[in-house]
C-alpha cells in the first residue's frame, strides 16, 4: 500500500468528470485519491506508528485534506447505525488505528471495498465516487505498487501490467475492448489476417480517447489529463475522445501523447518509454525530479525530490527490483543526499 501524499490540484480543462465534493466543496481528484488511500491503509494490517504520524501530518498540511478526511469519516460513520454492523466492526476504528486489532488484510480490504461501494451508491456526490482509487479497486485486473503482472485473454492477446495499473476487459460479439484505468500496459495481439487472428476490432479506451490495434504490439500509459502510446510492431489508430474526426495512424517505431482534444506530434520511440517492460528505468540525461517521480511509482510510501535539486540531470539503467539500492547510488553520482523521515517517507535533497 502506498502511503498517500499531497499533490497540487490538477487542471480541470480536459477532465472528463467533475471534481469530487467534500462537505459541499470541490476538491482535487488527487486529494480525493490520497484520502481514499489513507482509508485503505488505516483499514489494512500494514499501519505503523510512523504511518499514523504521517497521516496526521497529511491532514494538517492543507484545509482540503482535513475536509476530505472529515467527509470520509462522516460517510463511514453511517454504518455504525445500521442494524448489522459486523462488517464495519471488522475494520480498524478510524479514531485510533494503531492500537486497534488487525484482522487479516485480504478480508479487511474486501470489506473496505464493500464499504466504499455502499457509501458511493447510497449518497450523492460522495468523495470516492469518481476517484481512481475506487475504479482500481473494482477493476478486472490490477497490480499493486512495485508489482508487474502478465495475463492472457481468451482471444490469445497477451497483456503486461506495470506497477499500480488497472484495466477492465469487455469482449462481446462485435468488439474486444480494454479500458485502461491507470498505469501502463504492454499489449501483444495476433496480427490481422493470420489463421489465429480475431476479426473483432481490438480497442483500448482511456480517459482521453481510444486506440485501435492494427495487428500489433504497443504500450499505452494513462496519466492525468493525457494518454501516451508507443508502437513496437505494426501500427495503431489513435482517436481523441472530443475530436473523433482527428484519427491518426501511428506506425511502428513511433510514439505520441494525446488529450481529449488534441494529438501531439509523433516522435521516434526511445528506450526510456518502454524500459519498464524489461524491468528497468532507463534514464538518458533526464531531470532528477522526473526520475524520482517515476521511481516513486515502484516504491511503497512517499518519495519526494527537493525542488533545489530537481533540475540536476541523470543518466543510467536502473533495475526496478531493488528501489532501495537505486536510492543508495544517487549520492555517488549526484551532489544529493537521501533522507529517510521514516521507512515510507523519503526525500532526495541537496548534499549538506
Amino acid at each position: 500500500m502506498s502511503t498517500p501524499g499531497s499533490t497540487p490540484p490538477p487542471s480541470v480543462a480536459d477532465q472528463p468528470h467533475p471534481l469530487p465534493l467534500a462537505n459541499g466543496h470541490p476538491i482535487s481528484g488527487a486529494t480525493a485519491d490520497a484520502a481514499a488511500q489513507w482509508l485503505t491503509l488505516l483499514m489494512s494490517d500494514e499501519m505503523t506508528d510512523s504511518d499514523y504520524q504521517c497521516w496526521q501530518q497529511w491532514r494538517a498540511a492543507h484545509p482540503d485534506h482535513e475536509r476530505a478526511w472529515q467527509h470520509i469519516e462522516a460517510v463511514t460513520a453511517r454504518f455504525r447505525e445500521l442494524p448489522s454492523t459486523a462488517a464495519y466492526k471488522s475494520l480498524s476504528p478510524l479514531t485510533n488505528p494503531v492500537s486497534a486489532g488487525k484482522p487479516g488484510s485480504p478480508g479487511r480490504r474486501k470489506a473496505m471495498g464493500t464499504l466504499l461501494w455502499l457509501g458511493t451508491a447510497g449518497v450523492g456526490s460522495m468523495l470516492v465516487s469518481r476517484t481512481q482509487i475506487w475504479q482500481q479497486t473494482v477493476a478486472d485486473y490490477r497490480t499493486g505498487t512495485g508489482e508487474q503482472r502478465a495475463i492472457y485473454l481468451a482471444d490469445g492477446t497477451h497483456i503486461m501490467l506495470n506497477t499500480y495499473s488497472a484495466i477492465d476487459v469487455a469482449f462481446d460479439a462485435q468488439h474486444r475492448t480494454i479500458r485502461l484505468i491507470t498505469g501502463d500496459i504492454l499489449i501483444t495481439t495476433h496480427p490481422v489476417h493470420t489463421p489465429i487472428s480475431d476479426p473483432r476490432p481490438f480497442i483500448v479506451e482511456t480517459a482521453e480517447g481510444r486506440i485501435r490495434a492494427l495487428g500489433t504490439r504497443f504500450t499505452v500509459s494513462q496519466r492525468k489529463g493525457r494518454t501516451h502510446v508507443a508502437v513496437l510492431e505494426h501500427a495503431v489508430e489513435v482517436t481523441p475522445a472530443a475530436a473523433p474526426d482527428r484519427q491518426y495512424i501511428l506506425p511502428a517505431g513511433q510514439q505520441l501523447s494525446f488529450t481529449r482534444h488534441t494529438l501531439n506530434n509523433a516522435t521516434t520511440l526511445d528506450k526510456q518509454t518502454t524500459g519498464w517492460t524489461q524491468g528497468q528505468i532507463i534514464a538518458d540525461n533526464i531531470r532528477l525530479g522526473d526520475f524520482i517521480t517515476d521511481l516513486g511509482r515502484y516504491r511503497t510510501g512517499l518519495l519526494r525530490c527537493d525542488p533545489a535539486v530537481a533540475e540536476l540531470r541523470l543518466s543510467g539503467v536502473f533495475p526496478l527490483d531493488d528501489t532501495d539500492r537505486i536510492l543508495e547510488t544517487l549520492p555517488s553520482v549526484l551532489p544529493v543526499r537521501v533522507r529517510l523521515r521514516t521507512r515510507y517517507w523519503v526525500i532526495v535533497e541537496a548534499a549538506s
